[in-house]
């Protein structure tokens, strides 16, 4: 730990290469979320970051009309996937990323302390001992630090809890994905208040991130506007966000952090999917298994989140 008690970066930052890979992002309006395709143009092989499964909430319907646009634009391109990447286990949308997997091969991986997810909400949905809690639902567990590589562009998987315990940001190249941690520098910052959430780690890993060249290109996987703003936006810079986030720029203290965010928090209804998003994405985006009647069923808790 820093002084300050923000952990440094990993050492494998040390030799990296900013290099800058093709970037393509899809961006889901019902959901507010945008999923990425970031490759390798030369090589043509590439990676799939926090895909989207069409969900209904009030019929309980799936579709794949958002995933068939990913894979449709991969086909295109005549990309190899390699690696389906999720930063965390997300509360607002499904993961597509089995479907994915059928259709376009590649491995799935996620933060190494998605067992702490599942643990938590396998409590919440009463899975029982059937669901697994270690994780092996996923193809590969990435401790903070830990690399990956497609075609001529390195990986690097930075722990950076928070919004969740699990949350993991990727570098890539230049290209900086930090899932929910932080929103559009108009907009601010993650929710703290998920079972496992906490404002202070929050506060310690943007400022790890903060750590990053100014110049790195930072993707995000939500906006929702803006005040200020009228249109979409899901692409800033590291400095950019360290100077102008509304929530956290330059000068704003821990305390003061923890405080406001603490307090906004309490403001704010659950997301619309959460129930259905959290039960099928700590198990890897996979439904649950049809019962006797041919029928698949999600559960409600009930007064509890």
């Amino acid at each position: 730990m820093s002084e300050q008690g923000i952990p440094p970066l990993p050492k494998a930052v040390e030799n990296h290469r900013y290099d800058a890979p093709v970037v393509r992002a899809f961006f889901d309006e019902p959901t507010n979320t945008v999923s990425y395709v970031v490759y390798d143009d030369e090589a043509k092989v590439g990676v799939v970051i926090d895909s989207l499964l069409d969900f209904d909430h009030k019929s309980g319907r799936t579709a794949t009309h958002s995933a068939d646009r990913l894979i449709a634009f991969i086909e295109e391109k005549g990309l190899t996937i390699d690696l389906i990447l999720e930063t965390h286990v997300h509360a607002d949308h499904l993961s597509a990323a089995p479907y994915l997997k059928e259709k376009l091969g590649g491995r799935l991986a996620i933060g190494a302390r998605i067992t702490t997810v599942q643990d938590v909400f396998g409590k919440i949905f009463n899975k029982g001992s059937a669901f697994q809690r270690d994780g092996s639902q996923f193809d590969i567990l990435f401790e903070d630090g830990d690399t990956f590589a497609f075609g001529r562009f390195e990986g690097i998987a930075v722990h950076t809890p928070g919004h969740t315990p699990a949350c993991m940001s990727y570098l890539i190249g230049d290209a900086l994905f930090v899932g929910d941690t932080l929103f559009m520098p108009d907009y601010g910052t993650a929710r703290c208040d998920f079972p496992g959430g906490d404002a202070a780690t929050l506060y310690r890993s943007i400022h790890r991130l903060f750590q990053f060249p100014d110049e790195t290109r930072m993707f995000l996987c939500h906006d929702y506007k803006s005040p200020v703003r009228d249109h979409f936006a899901w692409e800033t810079t590291v400095g950019t966000q360290r100077k102008e986030n509304v929530h956290i720029h330059e000068g704003v203290s821990e305390e003061a952090f923890v405080k406001m965010r603490t307090e906004r928090d309490a403001t704010l209804d659950m997301p619309t999917l959460i129930i259905p998003s959290v039960q099928v994405n700590m198990n890897a985006g996979n439904l649950p298994e049809p019962e006797d009647n041919g029928v698949q069923y999600l559960k409600i808790p009930l007064n509890v989140l």
